[in-house]
Protein backbone atom coordinates (compact mmCIF):
# COMPACT_ATOMS: atom_id res chain seq x y z
CA UNK A 1 0.00 0.00 0.00
CA UNK A 2 1.26 3.30 -0.25
CA UNK A 3 1.70 6.19 1.54
CA UNK A 4 -1.45 8.47 -0.59
CA UNK A 5 -3.33 5.09 -0.27
CA UNK A 6 -3.05 4.81 3.23
CA UNK A 7 -3.64 8.29 4.06
CA UNK A 8 -7.09 8.24 2.05
CA UNK A 9 -8.05 5.59 3.98
CA UNK A 10 -6.93 6.75 7.22
CA UNK A 11 -9.18 10.26 5.68
CA UNK A 12 -12.02 7.82 5.00
CA UNK A 13 -11.95 6.88 8.61
CA UNK A 14 -11.85 9.86 9.90
CA UNK A 15 -14.61 11.31 7.67
CA UNK A 16 -16.33 7.54 9.56
CA UNK A 17 -15.41 8.84 13.06
CA UNK A 18 -16.26 12.28 13.02
CA UNK A 19 -19.84 11.03 11.91
CA UNK A 20 -19.90 8.70 14.47
CA UNK A 21 -19.12 10.74 17.11
CA UNK A 22 -22.19 13.02 16.26
CA UNK A 23 -24.55 10.21 17.25
CA UNK A 24 -22.12 9.29 20.27
CA UNK A 25 -22.52 12.92 21.35
CA UNK A 26 -26.43 12.68 21.05
CA UNK A 27 -26.78 9.76 23.41
CA UNK A 28 -23.81 9.70 25.98
CA UNK A 29 -24.87 10.56 29.15
CA UNK A 30 -23.97 14.32 30.02
CA UNK A 31 -20.76 12.92 32.55
CA UNK A 32 -19.33 11.95 29.20
CA UNK A 33 -20.47 14.95 26.80
CA UNK A 34 -17.50 16.26 27.07
CA UNK A 35 -15.29 13.53 26.69
CA UNK A 36 -17.21 12.84 23.45
CA UNK A 37 -16.86 16.77 22.33
CA UNK A 38 -12.96 16.06 22.69
CA UNK A 39 -12.51 12.88 20.31
CA UNK A 40 -14.93 15.17 18.04
CA UNK A 41 -12.66 17.93 17.99
CA UNK A 42 -9.71 15.30 17.58
CA UNK A 43 -11.18 13.64 14.64
CA UNK A 44 -12.01 17.09 12.59
CA UNK A 45 -8.44 17.95 13.26
CA UNK A 46 -6.77 15.16 11.99
CA UNK A 47 -9.42 14.73 9.03
CA UNK A 48 -8.16 18.42 8.16
CA UNK A 49 -4.95 17.84 8.52
CA UNK A 50 -5.28 14.46 6.34
CA UNK A 51 -7.03 16.32 3.58
CA UNK A 52 -3.89 18.77 3.48
CA UNK A 53 -1.92 15.67 3.88
CA UNK A 54 -3.60 13.79 1.08
CA UNK A 55 -2.69 17.02 -1.26
CA UNK A 56 0.76 17.23 -0.25
CA UNK A 57 0.94 13.42 -1.58
CA UNK A 58 -0.36 14.66 -5.08
CA UNK A 59 -4.33 12.55 -4.87
CA UNK A 60 -7.39 14.61 -4.67
CA UNK A 61 -8.92 13.77 -1.46
CA UNK A 62 -11.89 11.47 -0.35
CA UNK A 63 -14.77 13.65 0.44
CA UNK A 64 -17.57 12.11 3.30
CA UNK A 65 -20.42 10.25 2.34
CA UNK A 66 -23.72 11.95 3.36
CA UNK A 67 -24.24 9.29 5.88
CA UNK A 68 -22.69 5.84 6.87
CA UNK A 69 -24.39 2.83 8.38
CA UNK A 70 -23.72 1.89 12.30
CA UNK A 71 -22.61 -1.25 13.46
CA UNK A 72 -25.53 -1.77 15.85
CA UNK A 73 -28.35 0.52 16.71
CA UNK A 74 -27.44 3.04 18.86
CA UNK A 75 -30.19 3.66 21.42
CA UNK A 76 -29.00 4.63 25.08
CA UNK A 77 -25.54 5.98 26.66
CA UNK A 78 -23.94 2.60 26.84
CA UNK A 79 -24.18 1.95 23.22
CA UNK A 80 -22.85 4.63 22.33
CA UNK A 81 -20.03 4.17 24.42
CA UNK A 82 -19.58 1.03 22.67
CA UNK A 83 -19.84 3.28 19.25
CA UNK A 84 -16.64 5.64 20.57
CA UNK A 85 -14.58 2.55 21.32
CA UNK A 86 -15.47 1.30 18.06
CA UNK A 87 -14.89 4.03 16.08
CA UNK A 88 -11.46 4.62 18.06
CA UNK A 89 -10.34 1.09 17.14
CA UNK A 90 -11.47 1.51 13.39
CA UNK A 91 -9.78 4.58 13.22
CA UNK A 92 -6.53 2.80 14.92
CA UNK A 93 -6.40 -0.35 12.54
CA UNK A 94 -6.11 2.26 9.50
CA UNK A 95 -3.51 4.64 11.11
CA UNK A 96 -1.30 1.19 11.51
CA UNK A 97 -1.29 0.97 7.68
CA UNK A 98 -0.43 4.64 7.62
CA UNK A 99 2.79 4.25 9.88
CA UNK A 100 3.55 1.08 7.61
CA UNK A 101 3.56 3.03 4.66
CA UNK A 102 4.40 6.13 5.36
CA UNK A 103 8.44 7.75 6.08
CA UNK A 104 9.31 10.60 8.09
CA UNK A 105 6.79 13.48 9.22
CA UNK A 106 3.98 11.46 8.33
CA UNK A 107 5.08 8.49 9.96
CA UNK A 108 5.66 10.19 13.10
CA UNK A 109 2.03 12.03 12.57
CA UNK A 110 0.20 8.71 11.43
CA UNK A 111 1.97 6.57 15.09
CA UNK A 112 0.98 9.49 17.11
CA UNK A 113 -2.91 9.33 15.66
CA UNK A 114 -2.55 5.41 16.02
CA UNK A 115 -1.39 6.14 19.98
CA UNK A 116 -4.00 8.89 20.49
CA UNK A 117 -6.70 6.48 19.07
CA UNK A 118 -5.87 3.45 21.22
CA UNK A 119 -5.56 5.65 24.21
CA UNK A 120 -9.39 7.13 23.61
CA UNK A 121 -10.47 3.31 22.90
CA UNK A 122 -9.29 1.76 26.48
CA UNK A 123 -11.24 4.94 27.97
CA UNK A 124 -14.20 4.49 26.46
CA UNK A 125 -13.84 0.62 27.79
CA UNK A 126 -12.97 1.30 30.85
CA UNK A 127 -9.86 -0.73 29.96
CA UNK A 128 -8.67 -3.46 28.59
CA UNK A 129 -6.27 -2.01 26.22
CA UNK A 130 -4.48 -4.45 23.56
CA UNK A 131 -0.72 -5.34 23.40
CA UNK A 132 -0.37 -3.72 19.87
CA UNK A 133 -3.22 -1.72 18.74
CA UNK A 134 -4.67 -0.88 14.81
CA UNK A 135 -3.04 -5.26 14.71
CA UNK A 136 -6.46 -6.51 15.75
CA UNK A 137 -8.42 -8.59 13.77
CA UNK A 138 -10.29 -6.09 11.15
CA UNK A 139 -13.41 -5.15 9.75
CA UNK A 140 -13.77 -3.44 6.28
CA UNK A 141 -15.17 -0.58 6.27
CA UNK A 142 -17.83 -1.61 2.80
CA UNK A 143 -20.99 -0.26 1.76
CA UNK A 144 -24.02 -2.12 2.73
CA UNK A 145 -25.27 -3.98 -0.29
CA UNK A 146 -28.89 -3.00 0.65
CA UNK A 147 -28.13 0.30 1.23
CA UNK A 148 -25.29 1.90 -0.39
CA UNK A 149 -24.41 3.32 3.00
CA UNK A 150 -20.58 2.83 4.04
CA UNK A 151 -20.81 1.60 7.38
CA UNK A 152 -18.53 3.60 10.52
Amino acid sequence: MSALDAAQAALAAEHAAVYGYGVVGGRVRAGRRDEAREAYAAHRSRRDGLVRTVRDLGGTPVVADAAYALPFAVTGSDAAVRLAAVLEDRVADVYSDLVRAAEGPLRREAAGALRESAVRAVRWRGGGSVAFPGLVERTVTTKTADEGTPQV
